[in-house]
């Protein structure tokens, strides 16, 4: 029988009360893998009212003792590596190397919060006017909560979410993806290892009506989410209006522009890398690219040759290029999209809708997929598939690849592949999109640099990782103070500060 999850609040882990549960499965086999616990309304309560009560003590900790947990987690992070990435490998389905680079990620983040006495300091000025002095420093403010996707069960909820919210002094909720909550789970329990006192991470899985809660709680500050637009239109619209700080990173459709001076072998490895790695369910994925015509059909050949080596396999095993997609349900999206495609006359060079695995034929498998000669106005090329499905589209010339990439209405990621310094120059300067590579097809930056995704793509003002990151789990303070002189105190009897205040 598949294994019923706990959730955690408070430092412990519990069954819901509720006794309903959600199944995740196995991509890779189609088997139930586990049922993770459908969080009651006063369960999800309980998380932030745990958080806030555990926020006074965390928030007045020395932000030096604070980092010192955070070393802690990064020290097991590391020792759980392999362990962490077979885990995420089996539940979400993308392969071994994706897995590890997932929870690398993470990692590489908890390394950033653990710069956190850096990233918080603050600047001062003394005698700004006779005998005072102004100094400004950054606070946390309380309670933050997250909402994770599905595709990244641990760079997203356990990377841009919660490590720099606690480093900074916040107590965090996460409500983990509900088909793959375990990674969360696993890194949860290594950080109450680490030190973390009881309430200042918690982490539930529900459905949206209970997640709505974290949206209007008066005790929660800030959310962060990553997921559709329409559901990130939605928390930003409803959080926003509570008075919380936003940041909800949606959809995207990343277009590439390849030029006619790009070679064409070591681009099109870029081109499959980016297209179908994770199967395509990342937001940075390369689904879509412009390709000037004298060069289309030449590229579009070695596009359908090097996918077609690509090797699927269940997640786990070392020889896998390509998984399967996260659910059921998520391999029938893809495959309507195809179908689509496929009638508003895109011409599918490569399709994977009968890929099959030998020994795991109930797996979620759909094969890389390739449409050639995309025009404007069909939706296969316009909006975002989430899958192994790559759409080109044929271009004159630069000015038209260029106008045709800022028309989308996302802006997560571009990319132009060329030799020309001029051109990439160019391009980095005029494209609309908010993370862009120069012959690097998923440009999205290590954590010192914030995740930027612009136009329907982010509903917010402060991105994740970064300084972004740092000012959006944090508010600034400017103290300015004046000390009583000889002069002023001449005549007084001078008492003591103690007698006049209670400490919070």
């Amino acid at each position: 029988m598949a294994k019923k999850l706990k959730y955690f609040v408070n430092g412990e882990w519990a069954d819901t009360k509720g006794g309903q549960y959600m199944p995740c499965y196995n991509p890779s086999t189609g088997e139930l893998l586990a049922e993770a616990p459908k969080c009651t309304v006063e369960e999800v309560n309980a998380a932030v009212e745990a958080a806030a009560a555990a926020y006074p003590a965390w928030r007045d900790t020395p932000v030096t003792k604070r980092v010192q947990v955070m070393f802690k987690i990064k020290q097991l992070l590391d020792q759980h590596l392999d362990e962490l990435a077979k885990l995420l490998a089996t539940e979400m389905g993308k392969n071994l190397n994706e897995a590890r680079g997932d929870v690398l990620k993470a990692i590489e983040v908890t390394e950033l919060a653990c710069s956190t006495p850096v990233l918080m300091a603050g600047y001062s000025l003394n005698n700004v006017s006779t005998g005072f002095d102004t100094v400004a420093n950054r606070v946390p403010l309380g309670v933050f909560a997250g909402i994770a996707p599905f595709n990244f069960p641990a760079m997203i909820p356990m990377g841009w979410m919660a490590p720099l919210a606690v480093a900074t002094g916040n107590t965090y909720v996460l409500k983990a993806a509900s088909m793959v909550p375990q990674t969360a789970m696993r890194m949860a329990e290594l950080w109450a290892e680490a030190g973390v006192p009881k309430g200042v991470f918690n982490l539930v899985t529900c459905s949206r009506n209970e997640a709505e809660i974290l949206l209007s709680h008066p005790a929660v500050k800030g959310v962060s989410f990553v997921g559709s637009t329409k559901i990130g239109l939605h928390v930003y619209k409803t959080a926003a209006a509570a008075g919380k700080r936003v940041q909800s990173l949606t959809e995207a459709k990343n277009h590439a522009l390849v030029l006619r001076d790009a070679p064409i072998a070591a681009t099109a490895q870029r081109i499959v890398n980016s297209a179908f790695g994770c199967a395509g369910q990342r937001c940075m994925a390369l689904p879509t690219i412009c390709v000037e015509e004298p060069i289309g059909d030449e590229l579009v050949a070695e596009l359908v040759a090097v996918a077609k080596k690509l090797k699927m396999g269940p997640a786990w095993e070392s020889t896998t290029d390509l998984g399967p997609l996260v659910s059921a349900d998520q391999k029938k999206w893809v495959t309507d999209w195809i179908d689509k495609g496929v009638k508003e006359g895109a011409k599918l060079v490569l399709d994977g809708r009968g890929a099959k695995v030998k020994g795991y034929e109930n797996g979620f498998f759909v094969g890389p997929t390739i449409f050639d000669h995309v025009k404007a106005g069909m939706r296969v090329g316009i909006d975002e598939i989430f899958g192994p499905v790559l759409c080109v589209k044929r271009v004159k010339d630069f000015e038209e690849g260029l106008a045709i990439m800022n028309s989308s209405e996302f802006g997560n990621g571009s990319a132009i592949f060329t030799t020309s310094g001029a051109a990439a120059r160019e391009f980095a300067r005029r494209t609309d999109a908010g993370m862009v590579g120069i012959n690097v097809g998923i440009p999205v930056p290590i954590s010192l640099f914030p995740f930027t995704g612009h136009k329907q793509s982010f509903f917010g003002d402060l991105h994740c990782m970064g300084r972004d990151g740092v000012a959006f789990f944090t508010e600034t303070r400017a103290v300015t103070s004046y000390w009583f002189n000889a002069e002023d105190l001449k005549g007084k009897k001078v008492g003591t500060w103690e007698g006049s205040m209670t400490r919070t």
